[in-house]
């Protein structure tokens, strides 16, 4: 699934945990959307693996619910939304595409990794790549409810990550065309600097 659909999952999480807790402060928003979004800061370094915690991240989740149950407050609950966030976008990917480059040919047996028994789940292909239409449609979906809850900045963030969404979406597959003609054409020493993964693919 798209960043973008992970950030909105996240302040879906934010929307319901305001409403549980009456505590619908900017910083829990916030705190949502930069969960969902933080274990894809991996891209460029084990993706799906190096922040991607789809058991631990869970245990780690439920701990901070408890620990904002204890203490209560907006900042106790951003954490936890923090981590809630970041366990959910963990976890869900198992329900989208492989790693491969081209992940609507389902040809990648590796969705996100299992440190716990040291694995990788299987992708689920529910949707099927990330920038597929239903990727687009499901961070609609789930974005209306945030949109509803939040007003000014955080209802001008929702309405471009949609716009993000609908944009990457129309070019993800001709992206792929264009790397590898990118790919192609740049020099060796300068291919060196790139992560493997990226062009190991493309060659």
């Amino acid at each position: 699934m798209m960043a973008t659909t992970h950030a909105l999952v996240g302040l879906l999480l934010a929307a319901v945990a305001s409403a549980i807790t009456g505590e619908g402060s900017l910083l829990v928003a916030a705190a949502g959307i930069l969960g969902g979004v933080f274990p894809d800061l991996d891209l460029y370094a084990g993706h799906r693996k190096t922040l991607h915690f789809p058991v631990y991240g869970s245990l780690l989740a439920a701990l901070a619910v408890g620990g904002y149950v204890a203490v209560g407050g907006p900042v106790a609950l951003a954490v936890a939304l923090f981590v809630l966030a970041a366990a959910v976008h963990a976890a869900s990917d198992a329900l989208g595409g492989g790693l491969e480059l081209r992940p609507w040919e389902g040809t990648s047996d590796r969705a996100v990794y299992d440190h716990f028994r040291g694995v990788w789940w299987r992708p689920r292909r529910l949707v099927r790549y990330d920038g597929a239409p239903e990727d687009v449609l499901l961070g609609v979906a789930v974005a209306i409810p945030g949109y509803l809850a939040y007003s000014g900045v955080v209802r001008t963030a929702v309405l471009a990550a949609i716009g993000v969404s609908v944009a990457y979406a129309l070019v993800r597959k001709p992206m792929v065309a264009l790397a590898e003609h990118l790919v192609h054409a740049t020099p060796a020493p300068v291919l060196a600097y790139v992560p493997e993964r990226f062009v190991r693919d493309m060659r």
